[in-house]
């Protein structure tokens, strides 16, 4: 079985026509073709996607009470959404890979399998082999191929999260799809360094000679050449012979601005995924990867890149993994703090603020630190007095060793 057959870890048959448009990828201006594998092969693609469904995979989707604040442990929805939405893939797996087809395809579907009425696993599908169609009645319908069969699941059957949508449009717009020129000219570009450092990093050159060479003598000539062409015979010293003078017809990096082309590219792919090049390592224009200046660039990452895709998320779990009555007892949120388990000042300021303001009890806080509870410490506290908000305003009960003096006459 090759790797065609194996894409996926399901067989793949000749008929299925979508999936091959999609995986064989689409033309460029720049003559390159662009898939979603050719588009990873990129490294400014694969940093970008992977810091995006890594950053979703460490925040945990949490359903909570009607009170938004309670988790609603009890509730099956929890177990599904918050340790395993299915038997192969674990929570941070599932929504890890949500990022990655949003990032690439602006599209994940996982089909919904009930048990008597009840939901008891999501098993994700690749964006490919979904059609997204309408019927007589307008609901949605998805028809997937599998095994060069053709099935199709109705809208209720199906958990369907999309990213960028045009009105009148079923379907997510595919990033790589829509930037396809530009990742296209980000692979020539690739392609072209390559091919400049296997030959030396040398343009090619030519041979002039003050007589007539026969063709056995050119073919003995170019195999000559041969002996000194390539990365790793660069350095050698190249022995000329019967009047022959070598020309070299070179440019250096600078002036074919190979370097500066591939940066230029690395700074575009960051801008499509609303990534900040430093977070991937890419620093440029003056950018330092310390200070302060290096957190507000990650909190920008935070509101204009993550936010936006978990709402997404969050409302597709509300249309399509809720009913009527369930989206009012309960609701759905990521836990974005999860962000600042990396950083202990952040975390600890945090964690100060809220509970000195009277947000969070003390035994609260010290769930977030995974420590134990405390006797006495599911009291909410206000900063300044320190006094427990539900006895703020009473008076403290008088010192019968030290009664007050009387009041003055």
């Amino acid at each position: 079985m090759g790797f065609f057959d194996r894409w996926a870890g399901r067989p793949i048959k000749l008929t299925d026509g979508a999936f091959w448009r999609g995986f064989f990828g689409l033309g460029t201006d720049s003559g390159e073709v662009v898939s979603y594998d050719k588009a990873m092969a990129l490294d400014a693609v694969w940093a970008c996607v992977n810091l995006i469904a890594n950053s979703v995979k460490t925040l945990p989707c949490i359903v909570y009470d009607q009170d938004g604040v309670t988790r609603a442990t009890g509730d099956d929805l929890y177990d599904l959404l918050h340790d395993a939405p299915n038997m192969d893939d674990t929570a941070a797996d599932f929504w890890g890979m949500v990022a990655l087809c949003l990032c690439l395809d602006g599209n994940f579907f996982a089909e919904k399998k009930m048990n008597g009425g009840k939901l008891v696993a999501l098993n994700p599908i690749h964006p490919l082999k979904v059609d997204v169609q309408r019927n007589s009645r307008n609901e949605r319908v998805y028809e997937v191929t599998e095994d060069g069969k053709k099935r199709k699941i109705g809208e209720d059957r199906m958990f369907h999260v999309r990213g960028a949508v045009l009105p009148g449009c079923d379907r997510g717009l595919s990033p790589i799809g829509y930037v396809a020129n530009t990742v296209g000219n980000a692979r020539a570009a690739e392609k072209a360094a390559g091919k400049w450092f296997a030959g030396g990093m040398s343009a090619s050159g030519f041979l002039k000679s003050d007589q007539i060479l026969k063709p056995e003598q050119r073919k003995q000539v170019g195999d000559m050449l041969q002996q000194y062409a390539g990365s790793d015979r660069a350095g050698k010293v190249m022995v000329l012979e019967a009047g022959l003078e070598y020309h070299q017809l070179t440019v250096n990096p600078k002036d074919a601005q190979m370097i500066e082309t591939r940066q230029f590219s690395v700074e575009q792919i960051c801008r499509i995924f609303g990534v900040p090049p430093v977070m991937i390592g890419h620093a440029s224009n003056g950018t330092t990867t310390w200070g302060s200046g290096i957190e507000q660039l990650i909190l920008q990452f935070i509101k204009t890149c993550l936010a936006p895709m978990l709402r997404s998320i969050e409302a597709s779990i509300r249309r399509d993994l809720m009913d009527a009555s369930t989206r009012k007892t309960l609701s759905v949120k990521f836990s974005v703090e999860g962000l600042l388990r990396g950083d202990s000042t952040a975390r600890a300021e945090f964690l100060s603020k809220m509970v000195t303001n009277g947000i969070y009890t003390e035994n609260e806080a010290r769930a977030y630190e995974d420590k134990a509870p405390l006797p006495g410490g599911n009291h909410l506290i206000v900063n300044g007095t320190m006094q427990r908000a539900d006895q703020i305003g009473m008076q403290p009960p008088a010192n019968q060793n030290n009664p007050a003096p009387p009041a003055a006459a």
